[in-house]
C-alpha cells in the first residue's frame, strides 16, 4: 500500500541517526578509546562514514532503475547489522576506520540510495510530505541512539552499548525490507552507469555544485557541539544530549519542510531555514553558556534538518521519474565530496587553532556560499524571482 511506504523509509532511516550522532562518538573516542589520536584524525571516521552514504547512490541507483532493489536493500541491510556488532572488537584506530568509518558507510549508502527513488514511484502530487515522514526516522534515531548511548555506556560499557544498537537495527531495517517495494516497471535509460548528459543542464550542475560546497559546512556544529560543550566547562554528561536536542528539534524541521514544500517547492523551503544555519554557525563559537548552547541546538537542528529532509526533492523536479535512480546518484557522488572532507578541514582547523571560532567562520561560510549557488540554480529553472520551486 502506498501509505505504508513512507513508513517503511522511516525504518530505514532511523539507522542515519547512528550517522547523524557521530558527534557522541567523536567526544567519546577523543576522551577515552582513541585518545591519542588527533581530533582531526577521529573526525576522518564520522566523514568517511557520511561520505560513504552518497557514493553508492550512482551504482545503486542504476540497479534500482534497471529493477534490482530487493536483493541490494536486504544484502546492505546484513551488512550494517553485522558491522555494527564488530565495532566492540575494535581496538586500533585502523580497525574503527575500517569498519565504522567504510564498512558502516557503505552499507548506510546502499539503503540509502534506493529509498527516495521508492517513495517517488509511489507519490508525486504529495511527495514533500512523504518524503518529510521518511526524513522523521533519521532524527528519531538521532534523538534515541544518543540517549540510549549516554545511559548505557557508563552502565553497561561500549560493547554492549554498540550491540544493543545492532539489535535496533535488525528490528528497523526488517520492518523496512517489508514495507518498502517498488511500483513502477524497470526502464533501461540510455547512458549507461553514467548519464554525462544531465550535466549539460546548468541548473542540476549548479545545484549539485551548491550540495558539495554546503556539506563542506553544514555537519560541522553537528561534529563538534559535543567536543565545544566540554571545552567551555559544560559538564560532559550532559553535553552527551546535545547532539539528541538538535536531532529532535530536526524532527520538527523535517516534517515543516516536507509541508511546506507541496505548498511552495523545495528550494523555497531549504534556502531561508539553510540560510539561518549558516548565520547560526557563526554564531556557535560565541555561545558559552549551557542556556545558549541549547539555543543553538534547536535552532541549529530544525534549520538543518529541512536541508537534509529535502536534498533530491530538486533532483526530481529537474527531470522526470524515469531516471531519477540514476540522477540522485550523480547528485550525491558529487555531494559526497563536500561530505568526506569538510569534517577533517574544521577539525584541523581547530587544532591549528585551539578553539571553534575560525571553524565556525569556515563552516558558516562554506553554508552560505552553498545556498548562493542554489539561487542561482533556482534562478535557472524558474528565469524569475517569485514560483514554486
Amino acid at each position: 500500500m502506498p501509505i505504508l511506504t513512507p513508513f517503511g523509509g522511516r525504518c530505514n532511516c532511523f539507522r542515519f541517526g547512528y550517522v547523524n550522532s557521530w558527534g557522541i562518538f567523536q567526544g567519546y573516542y577523543q576522551q577515552t578509546l582513541l585518545s591519542h589520536e588527533p581530533a582531526s584524525n577521529i573526525a576522518w571516521i564520522g566523514s568517511i562514514q557520511y561520505a560513504l552514504i552518497f557514493v553508492p547512490g550512482l551504482v545503486i541507483g542504476r540497479l534500482f532503475d534497471l529493477g534490482y532493489f530487493k536483493s541490494i536493500f536486504s544484502l546492505f541491510s546484513v551488512l550494517l547489522i553485522g558491522a555494527t556488532f564488530l565495532i566492540p572488537l575494535c581496538t586500533q584506530y585502523w580497525h574503527f576506520l575500517l569498519c565504522q568509518g567504510f564498512a558502516v558507510g557503505l552499507a548506510c549508502g546502499c539503503l540509502f540510495a534506493p529509498t527516495p527513488a521508492v517513495v517517488a514511484h509511489w507519490f508525486r502530487h504529495r511527495r514533500g510530505v512523504a518524503m518529510g515522514i521518511m526524513a522523521v526516522g533519521s532524527s528519531l534515531g538521532g534523538l534515541v541512539m544518543p540517549i540510549v548511548a549516554k545511559s548505557m555506556l557508563p552502565t553497561v560499557g561500549f560493547a554492549w552499548t554498540m550491540r544493543t544498537f545492532g539489535f535496533i537495527f535488525i528490528g528497523t531495517l526488517g520492518c523496512a525490507n517489508i514495507l518498502l517495494k517498488r511500483r513502477l516497471p524497470p526502464r533501461n535509460m540510455p547512458g549507461g552507469l553514467f548519464n554525462w548528459g544531465v550535466f549539460k543542464s546548468a541548473a542540476f550542475s549548479i545545484y549539485s555544485l551548491s550540495g558539495l560546497v554546503t556539506f563542506l559546512g553544514i555537519y560541522t556544529v553537528l561534529t563538534y557541539l559535543t567536543v565545544g560543550a566540554v571545552q567551555i566547562g559544560i559538564d560532559a554528561e550532559f553535553s552527551f544530549y546535545f547532539i539528541s536536542i538538535a536531532n529532535g528539534a530536526s524532527l520538527f524541521g523535517r516534517i515543516s519542510a516536507g509541508l511546506l514544500c507541496d505548498i511552495i517547492g523545495p528550494m523555497n523551503v531549504m534556502i531561508p531555514f539553510t540560510v539561518a544555519a549558516g548565520v547560526l554557525t557563526y554564531a556557535w563559537p560565541y555561545a558559552q553558556s549551557l542556556g545558549s548552547l541549547m539555543a543553538v541546538a534547536i535552532i541549529y537542528g530544525f534549520a538543518s534538518g529541512t536541508y537534509v529532509a529535502l536534498l533530491t526533492n530538486p533532483i526530481m523536479d529537474i527531470g522526470g521519474t524515469g531516471d531519477v535512480g540514476r540522477r540522485i546518484g550523480m547528485y550525491t557522488n558529487v555531494l559526497a565530496i563536500g561530505a568526506v572532507v569538510g569534517p577533517p578541514i574544521s577539525g584541523a582547523i581547530y587544532s591549528a587553532s585551539g578553539g571553534f571560532k575560525l571553524v565556525g567562520y569556515y563552516a558558516g561560510t562554506a553554508i552560505l556560499v552553498g545556498i548562493g549557488l542554489m539561487c542561482v540554480a533556482r534562478h535557472l529553472v524558474l528565469r524569475r524571482l517569485i514560483g514554486k520551486l
